[in-house]
This record gives C-alpha cells, sequence and structure tokens, in this order.
C-alpha cells in the first residue's frame, strides 16, 4: 500500500508491518478447521451466547474467580489480538475460531498473526472513510 504523507510517496507493505510488529507471516490457514473444544474457554464462560463481544470478554476477565489454570490468560490474549493489535471496537464479535484457537495455546502462538493482521489492517485503512 502506497500514500502520500505531504509531498513524499510512503510505502506500508507487509515488510515495513512485520519489522514494526515482529509478528509471523506465512499463509493464514482455513480458520473453519479449528474444531470445536469439549470443554473449552467458550464453552466454560459463554456457553448460553450466540456471540460474545470484547465488552463481554472484558466484564468476565473482571468478575470471574477462574478454577482453570491459564483462563484468564487465554481471555486476555484474546482480548488484546482484537483491541490492540487490530484496534476493534469493543463491541466487536469476537469469531468462534480464535476461542477454538486459544484453548491450544501452542497453536494459538504458531499461528501467523502478522499476516492476518496485515490483512484486517489494509481492509481498514482502505475502508476508513466509508460511511
Amino acid at each position: 500500500m502506497q500514500f502520500m504523507l505531504g509531498n513524499q510517496s510512503v510505502r506500508f507493505s507487509k515488510v515495513e508491518f512485520c519489522l514494526i510488529t515482529g509478528l509471523r507471516f506465512r499463509v493464514v490457514p482455513d480458520t473453519t478447521k479449528y474444531a470445536a473444544v469439549e470443554n473449552g474457554i467458550y464453552q466454560r464462560y459463554f456457553s448460553r451466547a450466540d456471540e460474545v463481544s470484547l465488552e463481554e470478554i472484558r466484564g468476565v476477565v473482571t468478575v470471574t474467580e477462574f478454577g482453570k489454570a491459564y483462563d484468564a490468560i487465554k481471555l486476555c490474549l484474546i482480548y488484546m489480538l482484537n483491541w490492540i493489535l487490530m484496534g476493534v471496537d469493543e463491541r466487536f464479535k469476537i469469531p468462534l475460531w480464535q476461542f477454538r484457537l486459544v484453548d491450544d495455546l501452542d497453536a494459538f502462538d504458531a499461528f501467523p498473526w502478522g499476516a492476518h493482521v496485515y490483512m484486517h489492517s489494509i481492509f481498514s485503512f482502505k475502508h476508513a472513510l466509508d460511511g
């Protein structure tokens, strides 16, 4: 992506994004392949909800006494991914595949977040002035 800053042409490509963030870059896998985890984090805290927003995650993290190891960390990872890295509004509905992925912290860590967040960022930049 190229744009003008004053009279200077500036490039914002995957290379610059990777240098700035240090996030992994490779082909983003098909996220529909992530099978639901039996008694996973989604089921334990949001089983009655069809959709979960960042605001609801924040509410659970601030008032819940967590019984399972790493549950608070898993919810915070989802929150930080969406709030900080992707910059979405707190009303944003979290895709179910993120809950499925965070139940396996090794898989969550290995996911190419750089490619995913970069695609989201470019879409946001291109549509920032829509509406």
